[in-house]
């Protein structure tokens, strides 16, 4: 028996109920049902399924459509058309939302349950290319040669990597959830005042070069260290800031060498 959830959107009660009775039949649940486009896209959010058979025409201001490219473009959720039509206006709007499938009406157990199958198959294998893929970056970003900390809009911390850990003091099960402004503690060297928020920074402005003048970290341990800062945002396929990443490295060194220069032409000036 199978356990993934399916969503019926299809505003014929009968054909809806029907649908259902051979969804459960084959071992599916179904968490939800709606009848309108307006409605699929609310209950998206309510019941979670796993895979959405949505009907094309549809009563109410949107159709099927229009409720599966909303769906498509805020919820990961695969979608397969029902449908009594299939012109070509049709079938190439259809394509523009990526379904996993298209079933024309009527259709018996056999093509429905072949289609659900594949569907969640194909899904199933996106999801492992996805893992792999996020566990590349992950590696890339691990052994990345400057410091790095990821959060969203808000300023939580969502990722940091090993040297963002070590220059901070903080690992990374400590500081997710965080507010960045409770591990990414950064004073202006001069005034001793707190620096901007880098993430404020970047929602502000843009990607930035350059938090504050001379800028330093202050470790979980109270270590002072001096900084150069770099952010830039995060944006999802519709160019959203959806969060941001602050790069910045020890430049103690640096200091160092130009301290000792300055010390060097005040000897022989």
């Amino acid at each position: 028996m199978t356990n993934e959830r399916i969503m019926i959107v299809e505003d014929e009660k009968i054909v809806a109920l029907d649908i259902k009775d051979s969804l459960e039949h084959f071992g599916y649940s179904v968490p939800c049902m709606a009848a309108s486009g307006e409605d699929a896209i609310k209950f998206v959010e309510e019941c979670h399924p796993d895979l959405i058979l949505m009907d094309i025409v549809l009563k109410g201001k949107i159709d099927g459509i229009d409720a599966a490219n909303a769906i498509h473009q805020n919820y990961d959720i695969p979608v397969i058309y029902l449908t009594a039509y299939s012109d070509e206006r049709t079938l190439q709007r259809a394509k523009l939302t990526e379904p996993f499938g298209h079933i024309l009406k009527p259709f018996d157990e056999r093509e429905l349950r072949t289609n659900i199958e594949i569907a969640l198959y194909k899904r199933e294998k996106e999801k492992e290319k996805l893992f792999d893929h996020e566990k590349w970056i992950t590696s890339l970003l691990n052994n990345f040669g400057d410091a790095i900390i990821s959060t969203d809009n808000s300023g939580t911390i969502k990722y940091m990597n090993p040297l963002a850990q070590a220059l901070t003091g903080y690992t990374q099960e400590d500081a997710l959830g965080q507010k960045i402004g409770k591990v990414f503690k950064v004073v202006c060297e001069d005034s001793g005042k707190c620096a901007q928020d880098p993430t404020a920074k970047v929602l502000r402005e843009g990607a930035f070069f350059g938090l504050d003048e001379n800028t330093m970290l202050i470790s979980k341990d109270s270590t002072r260290i001096p900084l150069d800062i770099i952010g830039s945002p995060i944006t999802n396929k519709k160019a959203e800031v959806i969060g941001t990443v602050i790069i910045f490295y020890d430049i103690t060194e640096r200091k160092n060498i130009e301290k000792s220069f300055r010390c060097f032409e005040v000897a022989y000036s």
